[in-house]
């Protein structure tokens, strides 16, 4: 048993695999102390993350050029080996390197970034990490209305670049459009009603509509689209219940909710101030009467 330790010690390969594993330890523990000294003297969340992950990718390439630079005399004899055990890695892993491609392409795509709101293989959220392997958002929706947190996180690997259509909510442009329905019963002073929803939404609004002019000045450089109209707009159509007003604005993409609940707040507001000359509509039912029917029963009928 003594004679074997000794010949594996002796062994040139076998102190070279302990001097890899022993570095990649090393580095490892040096880069961890090194994002723990960051990330408690970096008080901003984006530039922390930005230089966490970079630490994380420099010390991944650092022990790919460490094991490079230890093997570095026994390459020529392990490129058979490794030529033919490379096929069958790649089928086996086909998923993995797929995924690694993809975060090659995330990371010179501008598919997304971090803090970006995104919809990717059917699931809606914020990034907040991207992997080598995996892309991690904070996802929203599901089970709770409007766009805001349901806590859940959720891991989609990045080979989905290439197989679905990725989803960007604040990709050159950090705003969406949204509209807000208000049904007005027939009878009320129209052009009034149209006032007081117009009023309500420029003045909520206008501010960000202006800032979002100046960026939609720069998304018709870029891209070939038409210079579509960001002010506000309200429109009505009729139906056989009420008049609807449809205002349509632009928001930014995470404040979507809570701006409706602020215009639709000023809307009811102002209206319960015109005495009744604009109403808000809702559903009505008309009960039709059954009609009567008689029923004669016949006496000679034995029971």
């Amino acid at each position: 048993m003594q004679n074997f330790w000794n010949m594996l010690i002796a062994n040139p390969i076998v102190g070279k695999i302990l001097a890899a594993v022993i570095g990649v330890i090393i580095i490892s523990f040096i880069v961890r102390i090194l994002q723990r000294i960051i990330s408690n003297a970096i008080h901003q969340d984006d530039a922390r993350y930005s230089i966490r992950k970079g630490l994380s990718i420099f010390s991944y390439i650092l022990v790919v050029i460490f094991i490079l630079g230890i093997f570095s005399d026994q390459l020529g004899s392990l490129a058979v080996a490794f030529g033919v055990t490379g096929a069958g890695i790649a089928f086996a892993l086909q998923e993995v390197i797929v995924s690694i491609a993809g975060w090659i392409a995330l990371s010179f795509g501008q598919f997304y970034h971090v803090s970006d709101r995104v919809q990717v293989g059917g699931i809606k959220g914020d990034v907040i990490d991207i992997g080598i392997l995996r892309t991690t958002l904070m996802e929203i929706g599901q089970w709770v209305d409007g766009d805001l947190y349901n806590g859940r996180i959720v891991r989609v690997a990045n080979s989905f670049v290439f197989k679905e259509p990725v989803f960007n909510y604040s990709a050159d442009f950090p705003f969406v459009w949204d509209e807000l329905i208000v049904p007005v019963k027939y009878g009320s002073d129209y052009v009034l009603a149209r006032e007081i929803i117009t009023q309500a939404v420029t003045q909520d609004v206008g501010e960000y509509t202006e800032f979002a002019k100046e960026t939609w000045k720069k998304f018709i450089r870029k891209y070939s689209i038409e210079k579509a109209s960001v002010d506000p707009i309200v429109t009505i159509t009729a139906n056989d219940n009420w008049m609807e007003f449809t205002a349509r604005y632009v928001v930014d993409y995470k404040q979507r909710r809570s701006t409706k609940d602020r215009i639709f707040s000023v809307i009811v507001t102002e209206i319960e101030k015109t005495n009744e000359q604009v109403g808000i509509a809702s559903a009505t039912f008309h009960l039709v009467e059954a009609p009567r029917f008689e029923v004669k029963l016949n006496p000679n009928v034995e029971k």
